[in-house]
């Protein structure tokens, strides 16, 4: 993008950076999908079925932290690979996966998914699921192209989301997770910082108005660091 190679870089958008190269921007973000997570283990099916002991496989920090808090007898494996590969590894190796719901979906995969966590049981990645349009930001009609596919309450959410990610300066060492949602002008975020084993998991929620996503994400990232989460 900034060597004028191209106009726009697609990506998803809880792997994008808290904070944009200069001369870049987050032009819009389309409809967010599922951003649950989910577990993939055709023998035990869901969470509390798994025998104590059992071996789950993810490549996530986040995942292994809260799954450690919600059962710590777990055996928690890093997979890496595509998501074909996970659930092979998943079904053959391990007792299951845990994957985000909305790979799944967007592959057609969603009926390999044993059991979707709700979000108060595992709490998302930021941002998992959305999707990010990114040009320069001096390009004005690349920048009016994509304006169409903005989605207003995704935008919302991440930008709460991120708020919170940007705070708290959370990259991929960090167990970190924020959920919003939005209901009439309103949006809460709840977030999540956790110790590497999940010993220690620090939760908070906070609303406001959708106008004020950012800065609401941001006051609650403060509540964290005050309580002395590891960030």
């Amino acid at each position: 993008l900034l060597a004028r190679d191209a106009e726009i870089a697609v990506h998803s958008m809880k792997d994008l950076p808290a904070v944009l190269a200069d001369g870049l921007v987050l032009a819009a973000v389309p409809e967010r999908e599922d951003p649950r997570d989910a577990l993939c283990s055709p023998r035990w099916k869901t969470l509390d079925a798994l025998p104590r002991g059992a071996r789950v496989g993810t490549s996530s920090l986040r995942r292994s932290a809260q799954l450690k808090a919600l059962r710590p007898d777990l055996r928690i494996e890093m997979v890496r690979g595509n998501v074909e590969t996970r659930l092979r590894k998943g079904e053959t190796e391990l007792d299951g996966v845990v994957l985000a719901y909305a790979g799944l979906r967007r592959l057609g995969l969603a009926g390999r998914a044993s059991y979707v966590f709700d979000p108060s049981e595992m709490l998302p990645a930021v941002a998992q699921g959305a999707r990010a349009l990114e040009p320069r930001a001096d390009d004005a009609a690349t920048l009016a192209r994509l304006a169409r596919l903005e989605h207003a309450e995704t935008r919302v959410r991440v930008e709460a989301e991120r708020g919170f990610l940007r705070r708290l300066e959370g990259g991929c060492q960090v167990p970190l997770a924020g959920h919003a949602t939005v209901r009439g002008g309103a949006v809460t975020l709840q977030g999540l910082v956790a110790s590497l084993d999940g010993s220690r998991v620090v939760r908070g929620e906070r609303s406001g108005p959708v106008a004020e996503a950012a800065r609401i994400g941001a006051a609650l990232a403060a509540g964290p660091r005050g309580e002395g989460a590891p960030a």
